[in-house]
């Protein structure tokens, strides 16, 4: 998310119709729109390989997943995000054509322009949204996943995974191992 926003109020119905023809996608925060920045080709790989894994694992089940141009509408505080990647398993988005309101799950891969927006404000605003059970932050720059789930008692307990471990979703019940969020990346130095 770029820092400045537009100047000028917008009401979500004309959000929601402008970014229908827009060229650049836009987030949307009460009332003022952010562009988006482009992702790296490391970005994008780590984004395909989660959605093809959670899409792969989901079949037939009746959950969704979505990759970056599906909206996650945080109707309570007036919010329009575009996560890397959501799952849902709640019929009621069904009805919905481009955005969820209902996700359990939500994937950000990190980025140095917005580790720190995913990781406060944006967390503190997905938090929000009763559905949600996990939240996950994958690191571009070395092997690690954090993941923030929501205990029985409502409280967000993190989650940390690197090079070796095997991952656990509890939310759409999917075990893999973190190498699989990584493949095609190599990064500098001794780790691959």
């Amino acid at each position: 998310m770029v820092a400045t926003p537009n100047s000028s109020y917008i009401s979500p119905e004309d959000y929601l119709k402008a970014e229908e023809t827009s060229p650049i996608k836009h987030e949307y925060r009460q009332g003022f729109v952010y562009a988006m920045a482009g992702a790296s080709n490391t970005h994008v790989i780590i984004t395909g390989n989660m959605f093809a894994m959670l899409r792969n694992h989901l079949r037939g089940s009746g959950c969704q997943t979505y990759i970056s141009d599906t909206k996650a509408h945080i109707e309570s505080i007036n919010i329009y995000y575009y996560p890397d990647v959501i799952v849902s398993c709640d019929r009621r988005d069904r009805e919905f054509d481009n955005f969820l309101r209902y996700p359990c799950l939500i994937v950000e891969v990190l980025s140095p322009t917005t580790e720190a927006f995913d990781r406060g404000d944006k967390f503190a605003d997905y938090r929000k949204m009763e559905s949600l059970q996990e939240y996950v932050l994958v690191s571009q720059t070395r092997m690690n996943v954090e993941i923030f789930r929501r205990n029985p008692e409502g409280q967000w307990v993190l989650y940390t995974y690197s090079p070796g471990d095997n991952i656990h979703f509890v939310s759409v019940g999917f075990d893999f191992a973190i190498a699989d969020v990584y493949e095609d990346i190599t990064f500098e130095g001794s780790q691959s």
